[in-house]
C-alpha cells in the first residue's frame, strides 16, 4: 500500500475529480445525498407530532442498523460522540482511569474519554490500517498495568486489526471500546465492525455514509447493557404513567423520533450507497495507483472517506492549496490529539506511524455520485 509513488499534476487531477462528478462547479468532500424519500419521512413524523424522543422511527431505526450490523441491539443517541462516552461509562471508566487511544484520529474519540474525567494515553497506529496496532498495544501494555480501556478507531472507514486488539485487551483484562464513527458498512473478516467490544458506538453525523443530520448509536450483543444504556440516555427515569422518578443521574442522550426518521429514510439505501462509494474506490485507484489508500486486505471498507498519500508535508500543503482553490475540497488528515493544547502533557509512546500519516494524506471528495 504504501510504495514509491509516481509524479502527481495538480491540475490534471482537479480536472479528473471534476470529470468523475460530472461538473465544473465545485466539488464538496462529502455532502449528504437526500431526495424525495427523506422529505417524505420527515413530512410524516412532524404531521405525527412525535418529533422528540418518543416515536416509533427510533426503535424502527435502531432494529435497522442491528439487523444490519449483526448485533442483538442498537441503543439510538443524539450523536456518536455522546454514544461513545456512554460506552465508555457502561465500561467502568471512571475519574483518574487511564485510556488507551490512538493519536490519528477525530478529535471526540479523546473527547468521550475526558467526559469520564479519564486520561487519554496515545499509542501508535499500524500503516496500512491507519489504526490502533496490536503490536504496539500489546508493548504498552506489557510495561504498564494502570489501563482501564482501550479505544480503537476504524479511520475513514477502513477497519484496524479489532480481532488481535480485542486478544490483547483479553490478555491483560483491559475494557475494550470500539470507535466506529466513520464505519457503518464495513467489514473485518466478513464481520461487521462494531461486534468485537460490549457497546461500539457510530456517528451519524451530517457529513457520514447515512445521517441524521445529527446523531449516534450504540452497539451492543449484551441485552441487559443495551436496556441500561436505553435507561441511561432517558435521564435514567423509571418508567410510569405520569410520575417523574429517576434511579440515578441519567443523561439527556436520546435521538429524536425526527432525526430517526431522516436516518431510516437514509438506511433504505445505504446498500447503494455502499456500491457507488465502492465503484468510486474503483476510479480513485486506477488514476492514483499506489498513491491510492486501499481497503486492507482482510476487510471490506466502506471507504467513507477516501485519501491518497502525498510525498512529504510539503507537497501534501502545495496540494491541498492548489485543490481548494480550484473547486476541489480536500482534508488532511487530523492534528495528532498529542499535538493538540489539551492533550499534550498526556502519556504516549513512539507515534512514529501517525506522524507519517499525518504529514502525507489528503482526503479527497468522497460523495455519492449522481450517475
Amino acid at each position: 500500500m504504501f510504495k514509491t509513488k509516481t509524479d502527481i499534476d495538480f491540475k490534471e487531477t482537479v480536472n479528473f475529480i471534476k470529470g468523475v462528478f460530472n461538473t465544473d462547479e465545485y466539488v464538496p468532500l462529502h455532502p449528504p445525498c437526500f431526495d424525495e424519500k427523506e422529505k417524505e419521512m420527515v413530512c410524516e413524523c412532524i404531521d405525527s407530532t412525535f418529533v422528540s424522543s418518543v416515536g416509533k422511527n427510533v426503535t424502527a431505526f435502531e432494529e435497522s442498523i442491528a439487523k444490519f450490523c449483526g448485533v442483538k441491539r442498537a441503543v439510538a443517541c443524539v450523536n456518536g460522540t455522546n454514544a461513545l462516552h456512554l460506552a465508555l461509562k457502561l465500561n467502568g471508566v471512571k475519574e483518574g482511569d487511564k485510556v488507551i487511544t490512538q493519536p490519528l484520529t477525530f478529535i471526540a474519540t479523546a473527547n468521550a474519554i475526558k467526559y469520564c474525567n479519564a486520561e487519554p494515553v496515545f499509542v501508535d497506529v499500524d500503516k496500512d490500517t491507519m489504526g490502533l496496532s496490536p503490536k504496539k498495544l500489546n508493548d504498552y501494555l506489557k510495561e504498564h498495568q494502570d489501563i482501564k480501556a482501550v479505544v480503537p478507531m476504524h479511520t475513514f472507514g477502513h477497519p484496524c486489526r479489532i480481532d488481535e486488539i480485542k486478544t490483547v485487551c483479553d490478555k491483560y483484562g483491559v475494557a475494550l471500546v470500539e470507535d466506529c464513527a466513520e464505519s457503518l458498512g464495513s467489514f473485518y473478516k466478513g464481520k461487521h465492525t462494531g461486534n468485537w467490544a460490549e457497546g461500539s458506538a457510530i456517528s451519524f453525523n451530517g457529513n457520514k455514509i447515512i445521517t441524521t443530520g445529527g446523531g449516534g448509536m450504540l452497539l451492543f450483543n449484551d441485552e441487559k447493557l443495551a436496556d441500561y444504556a436505553k435507561h441511561l440516555t432517558t435521564q435514567a427515569k423509571i418508567p410510569h404513567r405520569w410520575e417523574f422518578r429517576h434511579s440515578e443521574s441519567g443523561y439527556n442522550y436520546r435521538m429524536p423520533n425526527l432525526n430517526a426518521s431522516l436516518g431510516l429514510a437514509q438506511f433504505s439505501k445505504l446498500e447503494r450507497f455502499l456500491a457507488n462509494k465502492r465503484e468510486l474506490a474503483a476510479i480513485y485507484r486506477e488514476f492514483f495507483g499506489e498513491r491510492f489508500v486501499d481497503e486492507p486486505e482482510f476487510a471490506k471498507s466502506n471507504f467513507w472517506l477516501q485519501a491518497i498519500l502525498l510525498d512529504n508535508r510539503a507537497q501534501r500543503d502545495e496540494f491541498l492549496t492548489y485543490t481548494n482553490d480550484n473547486g476541489v475540497m480536500t482534508r488532511p488528515a487530523w492534528c495528532l490529539m498529542n499535538e493538540l493544547e489539551m492533550f499534550k502533557n498526556c502519556e504516549h509512546g513512539d507515534l512514529s506511524n501517525a506522524k507519517w500519516i499525518e504529514e502525507r494524506l489528503v482526503n479527497i471528495p468522497s460523495g455519492v455520485r449522481v450517475i
